[in-house]
């Protein structure tokens, strides 16, 4: 499967775009940009979570490219209320989206052809989604699981416990040969993270 990916704003956060489906995973600051030069078609955004740096060209997407939307139920209020992060103690307003449609965990959902097994693993941030596709051995895992790194929990309605028995019990369930494309950073396997990713080792 074709994959490109494109990594923009502050934070160093990564996109995946999928071609012959239409499908782009998260938006960063100048995500809409790189399509552009790209000359790529979004039909369907999928977002991981509503952290602003995934979401940041998640409205100018949806307008230049008149594309659905889709995103866990507690992701609405952070893509929809311009002000969501402010009332958090941040300096960023957002663009909000039009709403489109809800995600939840679910084992076999058709999305543009493609059947996504999706995952819900928050802890890092409420409304956290995987996006795992079981036929090619692949997930996007937005900011669960890193390469050698999880995601932090210490940003608001963060939950340590919850987001690593959620890796532990669901993302570390899958085959050890799924590559993982994260939001942050370099893809790795699962397997490597089950024997070597230092948050989760038991003690």
């Amino acid at each position: 499967m074709q994959i490109d990916s494109f990594t923009g704003g502050i934070f160093d956060t990564n996109c995946f775009f999928l071609p012959a489906h239409g499908i782009l995973v998260d938006a960063p600051q100048e995500a809409s940009s790189w399509l552009h030069r790209q000359n790529h078609k979004v039909d369907l955004l999928l977002l991981t979570h509503g952290h602003i740096d995934h979401v940041w060209d998640a409205a100018k997407i949806q307008r230049q490219h008149g594309c659905r939307i889709a995103y866990h139920p507690d992701t609405l209020p952070m893509v929809t209320d311009p002000q969501f992060f402010r009332r958090l103690g941040f300096t960023w307003d957002i663009d909000p989206i039009q709403p489109g449609f809800t995600l939840e965990a679910t084992p076999s959902v058709p999305l543009q052809n493609l059947n996504f097994h999706i995952l819900e693993v928050p802890g890092h941030c409420p409304g956290s989604l995987c996006f795992h596709l079981p036929e090619h051995h692949l997930v996007f895992g937005g900011d669960v699981l890193f390469a050698g790194g999880v995601g932090r929990w210490d940003l608001p309605g963060g939950d340590r416990d919850l987001l690593f028995s959620g890796i532990r019990s669901k993302l570390f369930a899958l085959p050890d040969e799924t590559t993982v494309l994260p939001g942050h950073g370099p893809a790795t396997r699962i397997g490597i993270e089950k024997s070597t990713n230092p948050f989760l080792q038991d003690a």
